[in-house]
């Protein structure tokens, strides 16, 4: 009868809610210490737990002690002042113990009945960050328009493809997909080539355009035009363009503004990928980056790269 599970109260939470920050606290304190990259084998785990999940509860102190002899050591330490992969992922005192706020009041926001703070405190901030990132006031909740969190960019760009896709279905007729054709450099994340294959965009027909040392790795809105052209003539339908602000390879900004106007002549839907250097964007000095979001139908930035936001917050902008 000792062992059998109880549910936990208010003075065991505050217990080990001690406990857990002060484990998380002297891990930040001693991070420099660890190798950036984890030095393990692959499926180096398997080896060190059971086969079977266990029949009984495990004190919270020997779960501490697993965790560090044998997840730490699988970690690859992206909060080390050492590492520099990838890109930015930094998290923050404040964005871990707002974590902690909302795992604890675990609130599943489907729609505004489940939880009214929830939907309205998302719009109200998403409005407070597209006004730092002087986004065109299309992009506000106030109007048809607003921002809504996404797990990543990954899941932002299949959204808006989603929904471009449906609307040009809905003005050529459903039988016409197998000639939607997208548009990026090449340079562009790989989610958008994944987002192609959800949407049912034949893998041909999605153009990833060669960007060189001379556009400093953009995408160039000539060659573009040219590419665009070339596809009306043999009856394929242009109807999804993606820029990047901020490429993954070399941090690139495509010409925003140019691309842009190249959409619209063609009734394109013009998505704007900033998820890498968005968030430098609400630098005065750094805002000209993004000169020409407003020809955009959609715009995309993650507050978990360089806004000191626990991952994962994908903010995405959609224009009404």
């Amino acid at each position: 009868m000792e062992n059998r599970l109880k549910p936990m109260d208010a003075e065991q939470l505050r217990e080990y809610g001690h406990k857990m920050v002060d484990f998380i606290a002297d891990y930040y304190k001693t991070i420099e210490n660890f190798p950036v990259l984890s030095q393990v084998e692959p499926g180096y785990l398997r080896n060190l737990l059971p086969d079977s999940a266990p029949n009984q509860p495990d004190s919270f102190q020997h779960v501490l002690d697993d965790i560090q002899a044998k997840i730490l050591p699988g970690v690859t330490h992206w909060q080390s002042p050492n590492y520099f992969a990838y890109y930015p992922s930094n998290s923050s005192v404040a964005g871990f113990v707002g974590e902690m706020l909302s795992a604890g009041l675990n609130i599943v926001g489907f729609s505004w009945i489940t939880s009214p703070a929830a939907t309205e405190l998302e719009m109200i901030v998403l409005d407070w960050l597209a006004k730092m990132l002087k986004l065109p006031e299309d992009f506000l909740s106030a109007g048809q328009g607003g921002g809504v969190i996404q797990g990543t960019a990954s899941e932002a760009v299949l959204v808006v493809l989603l929904a471009a896709r449906d609307k040009v279905l809905r003005r050529v007729g459903k039988d016409a997909l197998e000639k939607l054709v997208v548009y990026a450099s090449d340079q562009m994340h790989s989610s958008l080539q994944k987002a192609c294959q959800i949407a049912g965009i034949h893998p041909e027909n999605c153009r990833l355009l060669k960007a060189t040392s001379s556009t400093n790795y953009a995408l160039s809105p000539e060659f573009l035009s040219e590419t665009i052209s070339q596809d009306l003539t043999i009856g394929l339908i242009p109807f999804f363009l993606c820029a990047t602000v901020g490429t993954t390879s070399s941090t690139a900004v495509d010409p925003l503004l140019s691309l842009g106007k190249i959409a619209k002549s063609n009734g394109m839907w013009f998505h704007v990928d900033a998820a890498y250097a968005g968030s430098a964007c609400v630098c005065p000095e750094f805002r000209h980056y993004m000169d020409g979001v407003e020809e955009a139908d959609s715009f995309n930035m993650n507050a978990h790269k360089w806004f000191l936001t626990n991952f994962d917050c994908s903010a995405l902008w959609v224009k009404g």
